[in-house]
């Protein structure tokens, strides 16, 4: 019977550390895509993408491979500049999707960003990220 309890005992712990392990993968990811966002930083944020992403602002949209979509991202970070970039939501599915949305402000107004990431080889990646004038 104490076998049995030191087999279940050591099961929850690996499963705790597991999850935990996890749950700090997504805080991490979302920190990052954060903090490249509020920099206004196309090659920070591109660490994060799948190899291949979809990228939408305002009314134009595609599927770029990450370096395309560093660029194009690049060149709407130079036109318009972070002031700041916050989170308002964050959630997970069971399936093992992650989104976020948050605030991006600049000096002549706010996008709405919604970031869609996966795990994709044991890794998290942002799959589509989407810029909505608010």
């Amino acid at each position: 019977m104490r076998g049995i309890s030191i087999k279940l005992f050591f099961f929850l712990v690996l499963l705790g550390l597991d999850y935990s392990n996890s749950y700090g993968q997504n805080e991490s990811l979302l920190a990052e895509v954060r903090l490249a966002l509020k920099a206004g930083s196309a090659k920070e944020l591109s660490q994060y993408f799948h190899d291949n992403v979809e990228v939408n602002i305002k009314d134009e949209s595609g599927n770029y491979s990450r370096i395309h979509a560093e660029i194009y991202l690049k060149e709407f970070f130079k036109n318009i500049e972070p002031i700041s970039f916050e989170y308002v939501l964050q959630r997970s599915t069971d399936n093992g999707l992650k989104y976020a949305i948050g605030n991006y402000t600049y000096s002549e107004g706010k996008y709405l960003v919604l970031i869609r990431a996966k795990i994709i080889n044991g890794k998290e990646k942002i799959y589509i990220i989407d810029f909505s004038e608010d």
